[in-house]
């Protein structure tokens, strides 16, 4: 699909959803007309269109909180453009990391959220930085890193039992989901970022395609 197959609005303005590339969680929906779109194209940094200022914007232009793009789609019917970035601090004015942070009555829990991982390294980073009394990170982290590795050793032992054992699917994922877990200690504990592992996956992987 091309430029010129998009269907711009009466306005000559698109939807935008922004995502977070690596994580796929959702930041923020704009607008985009024609020069924004061109814009973002060429200088691979988000730019939108501002409905309430009447005027083109690139994001962070003010707060410094810059949309480095790394991927852009368009839907089946090209009228909304999905645009894959790597944010720098938080998308949303108010603060937050998200502009989705509002929960309706009713709609909480009904799925994981997409950047599960993300918040549970800024947990570790938390109990790492100010130790809370009775966290469970904070005293694995308090033992030294030699008692985490021993820790990811173990869970490591229970997921092969929960694979090899027949103790069903259920089992292996609660066991795969306690060796993730503190697998993320690990990297916590020596200050690695997951998306560091995530690039270093993504590099094997368009290695292997190429």
């Amino acid at each position: 699909m091309s430029l010129e197959d998009l269907r711009f609005d009466e306005r000559g303005l698109i939807p935008a959803v922004v995502q977070e590339a690596d994580t796929g969680e959702v930041l923020m929906v704009a607008w985009m007309d024609r020069r924004a779109l061109e814009a973002t194209l060429t200088t691979g940094l988000a730019h939108f269109w501002s409905r309430s200022r009447g005027q083109l914007w690139r994001k962070g232009e003010t707060s410094g909180h810059t949309q480095h793009v790394e991927r852009l789609y368009a839907d089946c019917d090209g009228d909304v453009l999905l645009v894959q970035v790597h944010q720098e601090g938080v998308a949303c004015h108010t603060g937050h990391r998200t502009c989705f942070f509002t929960a309706l009555p009713g709609g909480e829990g009904a799925s994981p959220p997409a950047n599960m991982l993300e918040r549970l390294e800024r947990t570790i980073e938390a109990r790492k930085s100010a130790p809370p009394s009775g966290s469970y990170v904070a005293g694995l982290l308090s033992k030294g890193e030699a008692a985490v590795c021993r820790k990811i050793g173990e869970e490591a032992t229970e997921v092969i039992t929960a694979a090899l054992g027949g103790e069903g699917d259920r089992r292996l994922v609660e066991e795969t989901a306690d060796l993730w877990f503190h697998t993320l200690v690990l990297l916590g504990a020596r200050g690695i970022r997951f998306q560091e592992v995530v690039e270093e996956l993504a590099r094997r992987h368009h290695a292997r395609r190429g």
